[in-house]
């Protein structure tokens, strides 16, 4: 199925253009909503077809700041280069799955 990548942002760009489906999520190791989301992207990841770009925000800010995060976690999905919707905030796995699946369609899983 999917697969979750770490993701500077030198490779930002290329992997949200270059491939189909791609959640950013814009983290960083000190952030305790964002540790509790991490498991939950894992388990998305294993269950659709979309890359799970994490960006650590600490030692990558430079796309956080162009998109105006402010908070984190912060999530972005794109599909073939295009921003279809953010959120933010840890979230539930079957919110996640609600969520992007509002934006696939079924041959898209």
């Amino acid at each position: 199925m999917g697969e979750v990548r770490a993701v500077t942002d030198s490779e930002f760009e290329t992997t949200v253009n270059n491939n189909n489906w791609v959640l950013v999520d814009f983290w960083a190791p000190w952030c305790g909503p964002c540790k509790a989301l991490g498991p939950v992207l894992t388990q998305v990841a294993g269950e659709r077809d979309i890359l799970i770009a994490k960006v650590d925000t600490d030692s990558n800010p430079m796309n956080a700041g162009r998109l105006g995060v402010r908070g984190i976690p912060a999530m972005f999905l794109y599909n073939n280069g295009k921003l279809v919707g953010q959120k933010s905030g840890a979230m539930p796995k079957a919110a996640v799955l609600q969520w992007v699946d509002e934006h696939m369609t079924a041959d898209d899983f």
